[in-house]
């Protein structure tokens, strides 16, 4: 049986994710909760077998255990192949040279040979913590059309949160003249996704000059591609006008989820064929009990709601005692808000628990994060922000 696959997508997994504070103490980012039954690494998972690619090497290294074991051998995403399929890569040091990722690029480099042993054409460059649903294939065929030596999808920002992305300067027939990782005054409003597809041959040229230089981050968005533009390589952009969101704060993080509510959801998350796949939990249909209130709420099987639940994202097992009130509130999961407590703009993780009579967050909208397994105690209050807002 060949081995051989068209292209190969590499998925950046092993991020610290250090602005989601106490939510990333224990899980890499990838791995945190979203919507009720998914995590956030479902999205890009998805968007590979969705897109005909097959093979996705999984690049882990902050907490990683967790994350080993929701993907498993890739059942979920039709991913667990005797020919490709998902593969875990962490970092290994039994060869010389070889230690912790250092960067974006240095985590693609140490892996190049599970990228040769498929003698791939194509290379696609993912990251796992964004929420978006994409069809890479497209992306692949405008690269292929293009002759660029790397396409980079792209995405309109607001021209005030410009300077938080790589910023590209775009010529008419969507080439790329230039790119600046965050900078502070930005030329355009042209955005990098953090997505990369690179012929094989010259991501490896590249990689190998990166892994050389002493002074590089070995980042792809402040090194590779401005190497790549100096040399007089042909770089295409693929402008990208779905639903897009990198949830690296904690304000992202709510925001996107606050997304999947309303009758016209931002983020519409489609049943059937075209759903997200993940590793779901088996739970009992949710109830609502008699007096209960839900108005406008993403509620997940295995819920009980005694309370009132308003404009809130409720994860598997949350059950809301009788009196109490949830609202602008994310419960990851397998969560108890005891009777007559009061939870707003909370981000709560899985098995966090608030007791009876307590109050977690306030009218000010600033988000307040409870870590996994927290407990606010009967009659406590909490306010505590989850950092940058």
């Amino acid at each position: 049986m060949s081995k051989r696959k068209e292209c190969v997508a590499m998925l950046l997994a092993g991020g610290a994710g250090s602005r989601l504070f106490a939510l990333t103490d224990k899980n890499a980012k990838p791995a945190v909760p979203f919507g009720g039954k998914y995590r956030i690494i479902d999205f890009a998972l998805s968007n590979c077998v969705r897109s005909g690619i097959d093979t996705v090497g999984v690049l882990t290294q902050y907490r990683p255990q967790l994350l080993h074991e929701y993907i498993g051998a890739g059942q979920p995403w039709d991913l667990d192949r005797i020919c490709g399929g998902v593969r875990i890569l962490p970092p290994f040091s039994c060869r010389a040279g070889a230690d912790w990722y250092s960067g974006t690029a240095n985590a693609i480099y140490q892996n190049l040979d599970f990228i040769e042993q498929y003698d791939a054409e194509y290379v696609l460059i993912l990251s796992g913590d964004h929420i978006y649903r994409m069809d890479y294939g497209k992306m692949l065929e405008r690269h292929k059309q293009s002759g660029a030596a790397c396409t980079i999808a792209a995405i309109r920002v607001p021209m005030r949160e410009a300077s938080r992305f790589g910023i590209m300067t775009l010529g008419e027939g969507g080439e790329i003249l230039r790119f600046a990782e965050k900078p502070r005054e930005p030329e355009s409003d042209i955005a990098s996704m953090g997505v990369y597809v690179f012929g094989r041959e010259k991501l490896t040229e590249y990689l190998i000059a990166d892994a050389a230089a002493r002074r590089s981050a070995h980042d792809f968005g402040k090194n590779i591609i401005p190497a790549m533009l100096r040399a007089g390589e042909k770089m295409a952009a693929f402008l990208f006008d779905g639903y897009w969101r990198d949830v690296g704060t904690v304000r992202s993080l709510w925001e996107c989820h606050m997304d999947l509510l309303g009758e016209d959801p931002a983020l519409l998350l489609p049943r059937g064929n075209d759903r997200v796949l993940s590793r779901s939990e088996n739970a009992a249909p949710h109830y609502i009990g008699k007096g209960a209130v839900v108005k406008n709420v993403a509620l997940t099987d295995g819920c009980e709601i005694y309370g009132k639940v308003e404009e809130s994202v409720l994860g598997t097992g949350v059950t809301v005692g009788a009196g109490a009130t949830v609202r602008y509130s994310v419960l990851m999961g397998n969560n108890t808000v005891g009777a007559d407590a009061r939870v707003l703009f909370t981000v709560a993780d899985a098995g966090a628990e608030i007791g009876e009579d307590a109050a977690v967050g306030d009218e000010s909208g600033e988000i307040t994060v409870l870590c996994e397994g927290a407990r606010v105690e009967i009659g406590e209050s909490f306010a505590e922000k989850g950092g940058e807002q």
